[in-house]
């Protein structure tokens, strides 16, 4: 039977670091998100969704294109609570 180029097991082609490099990877993909998540003012915990398949695809472009919390402009609040007319 022909190989196919695929390991044998459950390495899935990480030799012998299988779940550990799958684990290596997520961390790796996971950290930016987390920190893109944090400065565009949605939860760091968020950036979990991004090594879910097909979710992850969803929540790129959610990311990309969704009105971040952080650049949304409110008007300044006067020091003493008194509206400015």
């Amino acid at each position: 039977m022909h190989d196919w180029g695929f390991s044998h097991g459950w390495g899935f082609g990480w030799g012998s670091y299988g779940p550990i490099g799958m684990v290596i990877v997520a961390l790796i993909v996971i950290w930016p998100f987390w920190r893109i998540c944090e400065k565009a003012g949605y939860p760091g915990v968020t950036a979990l969704l991004s090594v879910i398949p097909l979710v992850n695809v969803v929540f790129l472009y959610w990311l990309a294109f969704s009105d971040w919390p952080s650049q949304r402009r409110n008007p300044p609040e006067p020091a003493n609570g008194r509206t400015v007319r």
